[in-house]
């Protein structure tokens, strides 16, 4: 079981990362959105941030489809995510090397090379 504060941890051990101001949390590299808090919308109501939920960049749409029918327990999807390479992550249903396998990988397909490679250079 995770929470917003292990993702928070995750993104931020990553090079070149930014968090952005917002309600729940919002990571960037390269100004580009790795994961971030689940901008619930209901129609007629106000959006809600949920900070137990997380947006996933996943790359592509094969690995959104293996997400969401692998593991329907942890992941899903909206309309409003319809042909968006992102998925939804229920943290509660996730272990810290999981979400840190997901958050780093997300950060790798949204990272540019010359960053990317830093990765492999920071300290453990």
């Amino acid at each position: 079981m995770t929470d917003a504060e292990d993702v928070r941890r995750l993104a931020l051990s990553l090079p070149h990362v930014v968090e952005i101001d917002s309600d729940g949390f919002d990571f960037r590299v390269a100004d580009k959105g790795f994961v971030w808090s689940y901008p619930e919308r209901s129609p007629g109501r106000p959006r809600v941030i949920r900070t137990d939920i997380a947006v996933l960049y996943v790359g592509d749409e094969a690995e959104k489809q293996a997400l969401l029918l692998g593991e329907p327990e942890r992941f899903f999807t909206t309309p409003a995510y319809d042909g968006m390479p992102l998925v939804m992550l229920r943290l509660a249903e996730v272990d810290i090397d999981r979400l840190a396998e997901l958050v780093t990988d997300a950060w790798r397909m949204r990272a540019p090379e010359s960053m990317a490679a830093d990765l492999h250079d920071k300290p453990a």
